[in-house]
């Protein structure tokens, strides 16, 4: 192997997808072993170096939920001279305040469109966590914020089975209504298969929701991560979240298995002709480090196949 698949690309797909890469988060974050905040550092340095431009870096969550990431205060200030946008996750206003505090310029809430899992996950109803959200994005947006809004259980939730398209277009509308610049639509169980995917897209097109404020987040526990991607690029979606080496699943829903390997999508959108700015051996490169980094080695397909 070269490295590379062969080019041929396929009439309908956008000719540039923005990856935000979610590793350095949603990838470490239900991680035993703590990770030591240089690795952390080191390990977004590269995907930056690597021509990632969007990667979340961390959660401002309270540490007692999520202790992986404690450390976002201390992990900021030793990314400051990286060039690409670094997001970070707040679950509310105290978490936002530490945020700002650092100078974070994207910040990112994370919603749910079912009530099951707002329940778990952050103990409140769809419509009490929308009321918390509020001011998060107000403030957020006043300080001249991007806020992204991410959505859990967009196509299955473990507890209440398959979820209305009605009901996440419901959900997403409110998010958006309260001024979040970009939703990310999470497939958090990974049961979503290709017509689903046109289906809930299709109906936010009618709702008036633009394609260009829509990310998709899929998760592999199915193997269908990357034809939904493949259907959602059909449909105009050109933002799309992935995590280096594949790393990651949910710590509050079951059943969740790893997110969406960056290198797969890569490999996939190089073949189709789709710029990502992104180099596909020094991110593959990066991915066999970290899985040192981690002892264990990663379960992308790609980076397998190319490391060997």
């Amino acid at each position: 192997m070269n490295g590379l698949p062969m080019n041929v690309p396929a009439p309908g797909l956008p000719p540039r997808v923005r990856i935000h890469e979610v590793g350095a988060r949603d990838g470490l974050q239900n991680e035993k072993t703590a990770v030591p905040t240089g690795v952390k550092a080191e390990f977004i340095h590269r995907l930056a170096a690597a021509g990632l431009t969007t990667i979340e870096a961390t959660s401002f969550v309270h540490p007692k939920w999520v202790p992986q990431l404690a450390d976002a205060e201390q992990l900021l200030p030793q990314l400051a001279d990286v060039e690409a946008d670094l997001p970070v996750l707040v679950p509310n206003e105290r978490g936002l305040d530490r945020a700002l505090a650092l100078g974070a310029t994207r910040i990112a809430v994370f919603g749910s469109a079912t009530e099951t899992f707002a329940s778990r996950n952050l103990n409140r109803t769809v419509a009490e966590s929308l009321a918390m959200f509020e001011p998060v994005v107000a403030r957020a947006k006043e300080g001249g914020a991007h806020v992204r809004g991410y959505l859990s259980m967009c196509f299955g939730d473990p507890w209440e089975g398959a979820v209305p398209v009605h009901q996440v277009v419901r959900v997403a509308k409110a998010l958006l209504d309260l001024g979040c610049d970009e939703l990310s639509l999470g497939d958090t169980i990974g049961v979503a298969t290709p017509g689903h995917v046109q289906a809930l897209l299709g109906e936010l097109g009618e709702e008036g929701v633009p394609t260009d404020r829509i990310g998709v987040h899929f998760h592999d526990t199915y193997g269908q991560a990357l034809s939904n991607t493949l259907a959602a690029l059909q449909h105009g979606v050109t933002t799309v979240d992935a995590s280096a080496g594949g790393l990651g699943g949910c710590p509050y829903a079951k059943s969740a298995t790893g997110n969406l390997a960056t290198e797969d999508l890569v490999w996939m959108l190089d073949g189709l002709g789709i710029e990502t700015g992104v180099d596909l051996a020094a991110l593959t490169a990066t991915s066999v480090w970290m899985a040192e980094q981690l002892g264990r080695p990663s379960p992308s397909r790609t980076v397998r196949a190319l490391s060997h």
